[in-house]
């Protein structure tokens, strides 16, 4: 049995998509992109970017009553790896250090409306 997953904290899907499903304790989250959901805009520069994925993740792990401790994998999309360090710092600062997930980091030549970044997560209900 699948539930969705959804809440206005966090971008509405742009696709034929949903946030987040929730499936035998499992929560798939879609990618996340820098979109601030109250204004509809984008946010620009890789710091700010990230700050805004993240909230956004969060945003949903906290619909399904779950938080970063959940997650057990993360797949991170950059634009460019040269702005590794400062994604990787700043999503360090969301997690607690004894519940880091799993994680892959790559980079793409494209992402939706053109971001630096996407990051999409997997999180189990403990």
């Amino acid at each position: 049995m699948k539930t969705i997953i959804s809440t206005p904290d966090a971008p509405a899907a742009i696709g034929p998509y949903s946030q987040a499903n929730l499936a035998n304790g499992i929560l798939y989250i879609s990618g996340q992109i820098p979109l601030n959901p109250e204004t509809g805009k984008l946010v620009e520069g890789i710091e700010k970017e990230t700050h805004q994925v993240m909230k956004n993740l969060q945003a949903i792990l906290s619909e399904a009553g779950l938080s970063f401790k959940n997650v057990v994998k993360a797949t991170i999309f950059l634009k460019n790896m040269d702005d590794f360090a400062v994604m990787n710092d700043i999503y360090a600062s969301y997690l607690d250090a004894d519940h880091y997930p799993a994680r892959e980091t790559v980079q793409v030549s494209c992402l939706p409306k053109n971001v630096d970044i996407e990051i999409s997560m997997i999180a189990h209900q403990f």
